[in-house]
């Protein structure tokens, strides 16, 4: 199956109408045409099966045939991922996240950051393809940056922990996560977490954790993150 994505479609909706460039990838690039069935979600969870009606380069008209709420996940889960230095890396991290399956990601700009600007248009491109290869019909939200000590302030009701390389007592990720809850899990960048981004999360009851005994580069650890939740509640 192929999954189209377009926000602007409602599940009141009985017909509708993509945009031009929309359109033109449709029925130029792919070469769809009338009566053809197409699969589309608005990435709030609906599921729509639609037969084109008009398949005109400007204008794509189709027809819904049936629609249906996929199910949610019976969990939530957070990344807040400091930004890479190579914007690739994060790209790359973003991608697999969405197809193992998460709610929300957050760039965090930390003392050790080395990049500190990100381009959200391109991230959100790359999050939205990746729900679409993997047939998923939730768009993960992606947050604007925030400073580390702004992040940390804020009110967590969920499972928090910090996974850092600092020579502390920590516990492994996977022994503290637990069946069916929320969780938000900070990993830091390049240079790891500052002892005081480490004491400042502490402070806020969060939870020191390893992934592993290998050092992992911030998107490696950051998808390992994503796949022991995922693991976990299979």
């Amino acid at each position: 199956m192929q999954l189209f994505y377009n926000a602007n479609i409602s599940e009141n909706d009985v017909s509708f109408t993509f945009d031009k460039d929309e359109s033109r990838h449709i029925s130029k690039v792919l070469r769809k045409t009338i009566g053809d069935i197409l699969h589309i979600t608005n990435g709030q969870g609906w599921l729509f099966t639609a037969e084109i009606t008009m398949a005109a380069q400007k204008n794509c008209v189709v027809s819904i045939i049936s629609k249906s709420l996929q199910p949610k996940r019976n969990y939530n889960l957070h990344l807040a991922v400091a930004p890479t230095k190579m914007n690739d890396r994060y790209e790359s991290f973003l991608e697999k996240a969405t197809e193992i399956g998460i709610e929300t990601i957050t760039p965090i700009i930390c003392d050790h950051s080395e990049r500190k600007i990100v381009k959200i248009e391109r991230f959100e491109k790359i999050i939205q393809s990746a729900m679409k290869q993997s047939l998923q019909c939730y768009l993960p939200k992606l947050n604007s940056p925030i400073a580390f000590k702004d992040f940390i302030n804020q009110d967590f009701t969920d499972q928090t922990f910090i996974a850092h390389c600092e020579e502390t007592d920590k516990k492994s990720l996977k022994s503290q996560l637990e069946q069916r809850t929320d969780c938000t899990i900070l990993i830091g960048p390049e240079g790891d977490f500052s002892v005081k981004e480490i004491e400042m999360a502490l402070q806020h009851h969060f939870i020191p954790v390893t992934l592993g005994e290998t050092r992992l580069r911030t998107e490696t650890a950051a998808i390992a993150a994503c796949h022991s939740v995922a693991f976990l509640n299979e």
